[in-house]
């Protein structure tokens, strides 16, 4: 699919080149700093993925707070990547910082539950309608424990994931479909087991597949998003989860909802936002406000079956969790980051904020005349450079353009806007302001207005 349709490339390369030098010239002290972490990080960051921005060095944050940052050079930037959901209710929260003060004064870990614990299930279980739960450290860990509970429940050893998804760092799910076979991902280190004996894997939105690959009954658990974000926005069919829980009732698979995106439905995530039952479901990174922790939740059934799971199993380590799981600071972080700032209002706000970013990106692609779509779920967005949106994993990743994506990224950050540093998707929190909305679009058009044919 030609994604740089009525663009002129040689226009947007000459661009791109101006960019990188207007970004590299006003910021010495990044620079600088980018240079001497080079000597002891490996690919000079502290984490390999914080060097895939589009920048020519990496940008080093000074301050986060609310809707923005500010970089070590002094430049103020209107925060739309929010961490990618980490932060997606703002930078530092005050209740929660407050809460990581007090707390920090009078215990940061112990191995024992505080009564923070006790509050939080009662909330979740209001929340998310599922009335037992588990703490991990992340979502991946939530992720990895969530399978390893339904590979007990169950007895069975196969799992179903659909192409193209992401659940963090499980290795079992990377694995994909090329020309219609499953194959482990190419771009996965180190990884010597074959994926493909365990792991099964079909489309989004193909409830054919999805039959196939459950018929004969030896799939565990169907572990999926609501919505698929990571590989670009994909949104169910109408019909398709009601039609996909039904099968995996009939052949006996539990369905896991990984919501660590999706959460931007609303205060219950899609699943209740959409009135879905899961088995399992798993939120991570935004439930502390920014600080390190995951949750993932059972129905009753499940829960009952887990639990004689373990009563059953031989004395010694399950392999489920870690010493600093449900550790003390993070339960007050997430109490807090559940009272005080994941409310009713601030979903309010960030839906009204969100519907303004996606009405004025439409708007500015219209007046543009460049054919690319804006898919939104809650307070999330996305702009995707094809006409109409995937309806799959494969659609969705035969659109990807790394390249027109960052001089897109880099041209908002030399204005003084960040959004994700992979594909195009847009956050924004309860501080989000409608004048940082408008320059977001303003700064969008202008830039498609840079390089259009």
């Amino acid at each position: 699919m030609n994604t740089r349709a009525g663009l002129d490339w040689p226009k947007a390369l000459q661009l791109h080149a101006r960019e990188r030098a207007a970004f590299a010239s006003a910021r010495p002290r990044s620079r600088e700093l980018s240079t001497q972490a080079a000597d002891h990080w490996l690919f000079g960051v502290p984490l390999h993925w914080m060097d895939d921005w589009s920048t020519p060095f990496s940008l080093y944050v000074r301050t986060a707070q609310g809707a923005a940052f500010e970089d070590v050079d002094g430049h103020r930037y209107s925060d739309f990547c929010l961490g990618d959901t980490g932060a997606m209710f703002g930078h530092s929260p005050v209740p929660v910082a407050r809460a990581l003060a007090e707390q920090g004064a009078r215990g940061l870990t112990a191995m024992l539950p505080t009564e923070d614990a006790v509050w939080v299930s009662a909330e979740l279980a209001r929340r998310f309608g599922l009335p037992f739960w588990q703490f991990a450290m992340t979502a991946s860990d939530a992720n990895r424990f969530a399978l390893r509970w339904a590979r007990a429940i169950t007895g069975r050893r196969k799992l179903l994931v659909f192409n193209g998804c992401y659940h963090g760092t499980v290795d079992d799910v990377f694995v994909d479909l090329a020309d219609g076979r499953p194959v482990a991902r190419a771009s996965l280190l180190g990884q010597v087991v074959d994926l493909t004996q365990n792991t099964r894997v079909v489309e989004f939105n193909d409830l054919a597949a999805l039959e196939d690959a459950l018929r004969d009954g030896q799939v565990a658990c169907l572990l999926a998003e609501p919505a698929m974000t990571n590989i670009g926005m994909v949104l169910p069919q109408a019909g398709f989860w009601q039609a996909a829980q039904a099968l995996c009732r009939r052949y006996g698979t539990l369905l896991i909802l990984d919501e660590t995106h999706t959460i931007s439905s609303g205060p219950g995530g899609y699943t209740r936002a959409h009135g879905l039952a899961p088995d399992m479901l798993v939120v991570g990174k935004p439930m502390g406000g920014g600080v390190p922790c995951a949750v993932y939740g059972f129905s009753a059934e499940a829960a009952e079956r887990a639990q004689t799971a373990k009563r059953q199993a031989p004395v010694g380590h399950s392999g489920i969790g870690t010493t600093l799981t449900a550790n003390m600071l993070a339960m007050a972080a997430m109490r807090a980051n559940l009272a005080e700032v994941m409310t009713d209002e601030a979903y309010r706000i960030m839906f009204e904020r969100a519907e303004q970013l996606a009405d004025g990106l439409e708007a500015a692609i219209a007046r543009q005349g460049v054919p690319w779509c804006v898919t939104r779920i809650g307070a999330r967005t996305e702009c995707q450079f094809t006409p109409h949106p995937p309806q799959n994993g494969g659609e969705a990743e035969a659109i990807l353009d790394d390249e027109l994506a960052h001089m897109l990224h880099l041209y908002l950050l030399n204005r003084g806007l960040s959004i994700t540093p992979f594909h195009n998707m847009m956050l924004v929190c309860p501080e989000t302001a409608p004048s940082d909305v408008d320059r977001l679009v303003a700064a969008f058009e202008s830039f498609i207005a840079a390089i259009r044919a």
